[in-house]
């Protein structure tokens, strides 16, 4: 049972369904045809950590055969989580589910040391797939709780990640979901406080919540640097310049996916008409492009490709067949494996150590 790590499971769609082609209406303008577009947001899609993770997982397959156990999905996007699950993967809540022995892949998003020490005790062999960002949070909390800091950690509660980094400083860290808790939370010691974040928020969201805090605690000191993702603040940027543009914007990406879920209000935060997120084209409603002459479409940072060529194509059957990319930033980051899964069965060093892949371009080039 996959449950994001609440009490209900994650619904399908296991596999995309079968869809019926979108129809090309025309739009209408002041009256006349009016020529319809799309505006592709870049970057978009799979960020370092979320390849370095995936591709940890299909390593461990390759190396060391089916079932490779995992902590919680991987990544937050179900179509991946699918399509392990068939290559021999088994997603599990935590590590008391994993037979004694055997292998587990700690998630992207983290985990707290309770959990590195339960599957310590079930004598599991570990491959931690963390996203080296999230681990960076971690050190921080550890490092200031050491120092007698009151962390305040903005985040979203029940998310993974949340939990793992609360997890390295329980006693130290007060949990502000949102801006308005920060009008409501007490510390101990107003004198010493930093705040921290959970790495896919809403980059404005949470300067807001920031300025709230601060102005309550004027001593609340920064971290060292931004937790928030590069990748995160990229597709944030990304879609806030389509969004203007758009009568419609289109975000790839699953429900349970924090930045997917992020994209969908920044797009409306900044222009777009309307906005809505999809796992696969199928879910794309006709009335959803009804007056809707430019669409903007993006998608998470957990999100492969193929989903999206997906939905362009079902857009290209509506008409939209004019992509126009939008480029804000050029990504180049990636982050080396864990170190277990630097070689191959044979033990010589896999090409894909680095965990990057090459995304096409709307051209079909290599970016």
């Amino acid at each position: 049972m996959i449950t994001n790590g609440k009490s209900a499971t994650l619904s399908p769609p296991a596999v995309p369904e079968a869809r019926a082609p979108l129809e090309d209406r025309p739009v209408l303008v002041a009256g006349a045809p009016a020529a319809k577009r799309v505006l592709l947001a870049a970057p978009r899609g799979y960020c370092a950590g979320v390849d370095r993770a995936v591709i940890a997982v299909e390593k461990a397959l390759d190396n060391y055969g089916a079932p490779i156990y995992v902590r919680k999905q991987i990544v937050h996007n179900i179509h991946v989580v699918r399509t392990l699950e068939r290559a021999g993967a088994i997603f599990v809540d935590d590590v008391d589910e994993v037979p004694p022995g055997a292998r587990v892949v700690f998630s992207a998003h983290g985990v707290s040391p309770a959990v590195v020490a339960g599957a310590a005790a079930r004598e599991l062999d570990t491959i931690d797939a963390t996203c080296p960002l999230v681990t960076k949070v971690h050190r921080e909390a550890t490092r200031f709780a050491k120092q007698d800091y009151q962390i305040l950690l903005i985040g979203h509660a029940g998310h993974e990640e949340v939990e793992g980094t609360m997890g390295h400083a329980p006693e130290r860290t007060i949990l502000v979901n949102n801006p308005d808790e920060a009008d409501t939370i007490e510390v101990a010691d107003p004198e010493k406080l930093i705040w921290l974040s959970q790495t896919t928020l809403s980059v404005d969201e949470t300067m807001e919540t920031v300025r709230r805090l601060r102005a309550r605690f004027p001593h609340l000191e920064d971290p060292p640097s931004d937790d928030i993702c590069y990748a995160t603040q990229n597709r944030q940027v990304a879609i806030k310049q389509v969004a203007r543009d758009a009568d419609l914007v289109i975000v790839v990406g699953s429900r349970n996916s924090s930045n997917t879920m992020r994209l969908v209000d920044v797009s409306l935060e900044h222009g777009a008409a309307a906005a809505h997120r999809v796992d696969y084209a199928h879910e794309i409603r006709q009335e959803w492009l009804d007056g809707a002459a430019t669409i903007g479409v993006t998608s998470g940072a957990s999100v492969p490709e193929v989903l999206v060529r997906e939905v362009l194509e079902a857009l290209a059957e509506a008409g939209y067949r004019d992509v126009e990319e939008v480029v804000t930033a050029e990504e180049d980051l990636v982050f080396s494996l864990p170190k277990e899964l630097r070689v191959d069965a044979a033990g010589n060093r896999d090409l894909r150590a680095l965990g990057g892949r090459t995304r096409p371009t709307v051209g079909g080039a290599t970016a």
